[in-house]
């Protein structure tokens, strides 16, 4: 737990990991504070106009209990993997509580996944036991025949087929339930990478990862726990961001989370539960934010109590930042991580660290640099690859089943990210692009997200997506594929005036030399544009033209 300050020298210097020689994040997250105050509220469902649904601490810890023996009961045992493919809601967080507390490993799934994608994942992670709804348990029984080691299946829903109704589940088994009894290092979680560049691969957690999140949380959302403190996300809790970024670590500080269930991000929708919940801290990614964008008038439309906003998933930007601060009236503190490394670079504008276009400064506790190739850090000012130094309380155990893959994650004890970036020499990092995001023209070494950012503030664009399209003369060109907000007519005009409007501010080696209008922006589960789609896009243009 960091110390508050209003200093993040004096910050970084008071800070010292203190983590326990047991640990188990279900029993962190419900039995801790049920033992104190069974009646604190733990979870709210947000039900628009009707009253919110409640579940408090003692039931969290009562119910997750009942499910971690209706599990056991069923042969799932230690080391399990159980699958959870659900939308945000109390069965979801009864899920993960149980099994934690039963030394099994969660493999949290998005509903959004595809049979293929679903498929990939359940085999891979060889998991024994899955808990879904009517949704998912409709695609899961189109590959069930492909999936030897799933035993046990759960609907939320109720009994339909092979799968067993959650709650009649909970009603046969008793409430009290010994946890197991395991270590920070102990496997508790395996949360697969987005797939943006290669197959995906599952980032298995030990249960100190909780432990790990929680510098970075603090100092991005303002010192948590102040009193009146309520959380809320739009990301999916099957994604690192939504899982840790504010369930489990709200949960463990006794702060209530609100759950939602939207089929997809409304921003207008989101604005409204901001505000009849009276939300306090919120965790809204980059992509959110931007949609927010589309909202008229937010200031006179919407009121708020917000108290911190948290940012992360892929750049702010400039633009953005801005944006937010005048649409909302205050700072979002940007912070950054990847699924196997989160939280690990934060801003927060109450210590002092808030620089728009970067993404902050190493979190107490994390070892951050800038290195090159051969793993040596960079001078400031220089551009190298983000990486994380070893060990590291956050940082994942190993990649699930794939050692090759783990080792070629590390250059020594630096973890390497894939993810390009510059150190000032005030400690700030500005991130611009993954190694297969860069893009080079006329030897220029250019980041889509700042061409991103610059694009979306155009009064027309909803969304950008920035690529480099291979060209003869300056090795590449950056093209632009653009999503028109509603009402807006596409026309070459239009094109020009967008690549003017870059032009003019950043400069003549970063516009869009090329714009083309599609109708959606291909997304992956966690709301990061998949730019691999639109560079394959471009190159096959140019192997034709």
């Amino acid at each position: 737990m960091l110390q508050r300050s209003d200093n993040y020298a004096d910050l970084a210097s008071r800070f010292r990991w203190q983590i326990p020689e047991r640990f188990n994040i279900g029993v962190s997250v419900s039995d801790a504070w049920a033992r104190q105050e069974p009646n604190r509220v733990a979870l709210i469902e947000y039900r628009g106009e009707e009253q919110p649904g409640m579940l408090t601490f003692g039931a969290l810890a009562e119910r997750s209990n009942a499910f971690a023996n209706a599990l056991k009961v069923r042969g799932v045992r230690r080391g399990d993997r159980v699958a959870l493919l659900l939308p945000q809601g109390f069965e979801t967080a009864i899920a993960h509580v149980a099994i934690y507390k039963l030394g099994a490993i969660a493999v949290p799934l998005a509903l959004l996944f595809g049979v293929e994608a679903l498929e990939y994942r359940l085999q891979t992670a060889g998991a024994r036991a899955i808990v879904t709804n009517a949704a998912g348990l409709a695609k899961v029984s189109r590959i069930s025949a492909r999936l030897p080691d799933l035993e046990l299946v759960v609907s939320v829903d109720g009994r339909d087929g092979r799968a067993l109704g959650f709650e009649a589940l909970l009603a046969g088994a008793s409430t009290s339930f010994q946890p197991e009894d395991t270590t920070p290092d102990d496997p508790a979680m395996m949360i697969f990478t987005s797939g943006t560049t290669g197959p995906p691969k599952g980032a298995l957690h030990g249960h100190r990862v909780l432990l790990g999140h929680l510098p970075g949380l603090q100092m991005a959302y303002e010192f948590l726990p102040q009193a009146g403190d309520l959380m809320w996300t739009p990301a999916d809790w099957a994604w690192a961001g939504g899982l840790l970024n504010a369930l489990l670590p709200s949960l463990y500080l006794g702060i209530p989370v609100v759950c939602a269930r939207f089929e997809k991000f409304d921003p207008e929708a989101a604005l409204l539960l901001v505000e009849r919940m009276k939300v306090r801290n919120a965790f809204i990614p980059p992509t959110a934010l931007r949609m927010l964008k589309s909202v008229p008038d937010i200031p006179t439309r919407f009121s708020h109590v917000l108290r911190s906003v948290g940012s992360a998933g892929e750049s702010l930007g400039r633009e953005t930042w801005e944006w937010a601060e005048g649409a909302l009236g205050l700072p979002v503190n940007e912070f950054y991580g990847q699924t196997e490394c989160n939280a690990v670079i934060a801003s927060s504008a109450l210590v002092g660290v808030s620089r728009p276009g970067t993404i902050g400064k190493a979190v107490p506790g994390h070892t951050v640099a800038i290195i090159d190739a051969d793993g040596r850090p960079m001078p400031a000012g220089e551009a190298g690859q983000i990486a994380v130094l070893r060990p590291d309380p956050v940082m994942f155990l190993e990649y699930w089943d794939s050692p090759e893959a783990t080792a070629k994650k590390f250059i020594g004890d630096w973890m390497t990210t894939g993810d390009q970036g510059i150190m000032d020499a005030d400690g700030y990092i500005q991130f611009f692009g993954r190694d297969d995001d860069v893009i080079t023209s006329a030897g220029y070494r250019i980041g889509p997200g700042e061409i991103e950012d610059c694009l979306v503030g155009h009064p027309s664009v909803a969304l950008a997506a920035a690529v480099g399209k291979p060209d003869a003369l300056r090795t590449e060109i950056v093209k632009a594929y653009v999503v028109l907000k509603e009402g807006v007519e596409a026309s070459d005009t239009l094109k020009s005036e967008i690549s003017a409007f870059v032009r003019e501010r950043l400069s003549a080696h970063e516009y869009p030399r090329e714009v083309e209008f599609v109708d959606s922006m291909p997304l992956t589960t966690t709301g990061k544009v998949i730019r691999r789609i639109f560079r394959d896009r471009a190159k096959r243009e140019a192997e034709s033209a």
